[in-house]
């Protein structure tokens, strides 16, 4: 089924504990798309870059089935750039710069092939971008699903909490959630936002896995005990890649189902942080994913 995503596609200059890259490839729609691309051939993507961005890394996003006709590309402009440095325990980080340039202007018009998909999902963007792709779909996808951070909760709340209505799935981290909801327990806090609208809860706990709550039941995934972190940077849209591309690919939408959908959303962000950039997205094969999710199975599986 089809799958439409919505996000930046920019650069990125990266400092970690391991090395520092500059002028990476990033963006939450770069991670998305590669990472779903491993579950579905069907992507449609929905972002803005400048003059600046590498053909060479559009034609492989082609290559693994992502369509770009909904991907604009401003003649003479810049794309976003961010920059950062992360703290030696890796689980914090300072912006040290950030770049809007083209995505200032960003008013994404979905092309007519895109607004029948199946799947829709809103990469970490302005909620008000986000609801305008939702209005643009013409038939309502099986699943929406949004990423979303505490700056947008900073500065946007209104039109947020508008953009949450509309959507089936969000997912956040613990700290977000608590600010979200106003609730300290995470059980309590997505009790709350299933109040704002969504049907499921996905609440990513970092080194510590990830939650899902919905139809009054809760799972509990393990994160896999890593040797190597390299770079974090895009492991929540890897995850989020993960989790809607094996949605689309199987076509099912249920509890069980979403339970599925995280264990192989996880498996993509830990090989995500095994490398700088979308380096280790490029080299995987379906033999390495399989082995990676088995070994989620067997950390967290008990006979009673």
């Amino acid at each position: 089924m089809s799958l439409v995503t919505v996000g930046t596609v920019a650069f990125d200059s990266i400092e970690t504990p391991k090395a520092k890259v500059d002028r990476v490839i990033g963006g939450a729609c770069t991670y998305i798309s590669w990472s779903a691309s491993y579950f579905t051939d069907d992507i449609k993507l929905v972002s803005i870059v400048g003059e600046d961005f590498p053909q060479e890394e559009l034609n492989a996003l082609s290559s693994r089935g992502v369509d770009l006709a909904g991907l604009e590309i401003v003649e003479g402009g810049k794309s976003f750039y961010w920059s950062g440095r992360y703290h030696d325990n890796m689980n914090s980080r300072d912006t040290l710069v950030t770049e809007l340039n083209v995505l200032a202007d960003f008013n994404p018009v979905l092309p007519e092939s895109y607004k029948g998909g199946d799947f829709l999902m809103l990469g970490n963007l302005t909620p008000e971008i986000q609801l305008q792709v939702i209005e643009q779909m013409e038939t309502k996808p099986k699943l929406v699903v949004m990423d979303t951070m505490n700056f947008w909760m900073d500065v946007a709340w209104d039109s947020l909490l508008k953009t949450i209505e509309k959507v089936d799935v969000i997912t956040i981290n613990d700290e977000e959630a608590r600010q979200l909801s106003g609730e300290h327990s995470l059980v309590k806090a997505a009790e709350k936002i299933h109040t704002l609208g969504p049907k499921y809860v996905v609440i990513k706990k970092g080194e510590h896995g990830a939650l899902l709550f919905g139809e009054g039941r809760i799972f509990s995934a393990p994160a896999l005990p890593l040797a190597e972190v390299y770079d974090p940077t895009g492991a929540g849209d890897t995850f989020a890649g993960g989790f809607i591309g094996y949605l689309s690919g199987q076509g099912e939408v249920s509890f069980d189902s979403l339970k599925k959908a995280i264990i192989y959303g996880s498996a993509m962000a830990s090989f995500c942080v095994e490398e700088f950039s979308i380096g280790k997205l490029k080299k995987l094969n379906q033999e390495m994913i399989n082995e990676r999710v088995k070994k989620f199975v067997e950390i967290s599986r008990v006979d009673l």
